[in-house]
């Protein structure tokens, strides 16, 4: 019997996991927000993810729920697992991906290393944290912040004045001096098989991921060690069904520290469709049916991803493919049936080889080539 998989959301990551449910024998049905979305191809139904009616109907028949982003209401998923609906990962996790501040709570308690961190909710609150920590912190909102939205360098109270008035809590932490960041993925298995791939270096800009390194250089031994062990302590404590990224400060004093989660394939992951035996959609589709996992090698000495970010001012992405394609004959396009728009991730070019300056400098290439405002 073919296994459903009802995927949330209809966006790229859903898009990414349509190839991969193919090549497995797995029927795929998304839930898109809109018409036209980037993983319409598999779209059956389209409708609010925060409508319960909706997602009841969605679940109907499929053997197992997952996820393009971790924004379903709580209320929402503890209902599909009333009714019998295995929904993975399940709401326990997902609530710790949707507020930050219980994401500290937890993984404070569980010992992880961590930046220093506080719950505020008043200015005056504010104010003694940046007294305590150099003047200087950084102030998130607990929940829907991401690609740097959501998150502000203060060095006084009145910064977050529009903030602080909205009456919810804020997240402060301490500024983190810090050399590089990296991810760990892992993937996890109901039946708790966990495997994981090599660290890897993420570059930001803007608070945007633009490149990707795998493996992150100079990082066998301790750190890949220390990084393998942090996410899958999460994973295992956390009970994490499916691919679960953990990003990572390495900071100057050669720390690691837990800096966010995700509960879903991760932008950090998508060198692994080109450049890693199993990539992170297969194995999220892998680990959510509970299939066994598969071995998370790397096709070549180094992968380098460049996302697209923004695009061409003027026509599609599709429209600079063939001009990518011929300059760039080795490096792999992926598009999101996205419209072009300033910051916004439409694509990435991944690259492998031995040489690593020239693996950045063809992936970079082919990323300026299609419109990429990081590229370069």
């Amino acid at each position: 019997m073919t296994p459903i998989v009802g995927v949330i959301g209809g966006g790229q990551l859903a898009r990414m996991m349509i190839p991969a449910a193919l090549g497995l024998g797995i029927e795929i049905r998304v839930l898109a927000e809109i018409d036209g979305s980037p993983a319409g191809l598999a779209a059956t139904t389209v409708g609010d993810y925060r409508d319960e009616g909706t997602v009841l109907r969605f679940a109907e028949g499929v053997d197992v729920i997952t996820f393009d982003h971790e924004h379903v209401p709580q209320a929402i998923l503890s209902t599909l697992v009333e009714r019998g609906v295995a929904v993975r990962p399940g709401p326990h996790a997902l609530l710790l991906a949707q507020d930050k501040i219980l994401m500290r709570e937890r993984l404070s308690a569980l010992g992880l290393p961590v930046p220093d961190w506080a719950r505020v909710g008043t200015a005056d609150h504010l104010a003694a944290f940046l007294d305590n920590h150099g003047g200087t912190a950084v102030l998130k909102t607990a929940t829907g912040g991401y690609d740097g939205k959501g998150v502000r360098i203060v060095t006084d109270a009145a910064d977050a004045a529009d903030w602080l008035g909205s009456g919810t809590p804020l997240l402060v932490e301490e500024l983190v001096h810090f050399r590089r960041e990296l991810a760990q993925l892992v993937a996890r298995r109901p039946s708790g098989e966990i495997v994981g791939w090599p660290v890897v270096e993420s570059v930001q800009r803007d608070g945007v991921c633009a490149e990707v390194i795998a493996p992150a250089p100079a990082s066998a031994g301790k750190i890949s060690d220390v990084a393998f062990d942090i996410a899958t302590t999460v994973a295992r404590e956390l009970d994490v069904t499916g691919v679960l990224a953990v990003e990572l400060f390495e900071t100057t004093d050669d720390r690691l520290l837990v800096n966010e989660l995700a509960m879903r394939p991760h932008n950090t992951g998508h060198w692994s469709i080109d450049g890693s035996t199993t990539s992170q959609f297969e194995q999220h589709l892998r680990a959510v049916l509970d299939l066994p996992l598969g071995a998370t090698g790397c096709r070549d000495v180094w992968s380098v991803m460049v996302n697209v970010l923004g695009g061409p001012v003027t026509g599609s992405l599709t429209d600079r493919f063939p001009a990518a394609l011929a300059d760039q004959p080795t490096v792999k396009l992926h598009a999101y049936g996205k419209d072009p728009r300033p910051g916004r991730k439409i694509g990435h070019a991944t690259a492998g080889g031995d040489d690593l300056d020239e693996v950045v400098w063809r992936a970079r290439s082919a990323a300026a080539l299609l419109g990429s405002e990081a590229a370069g």
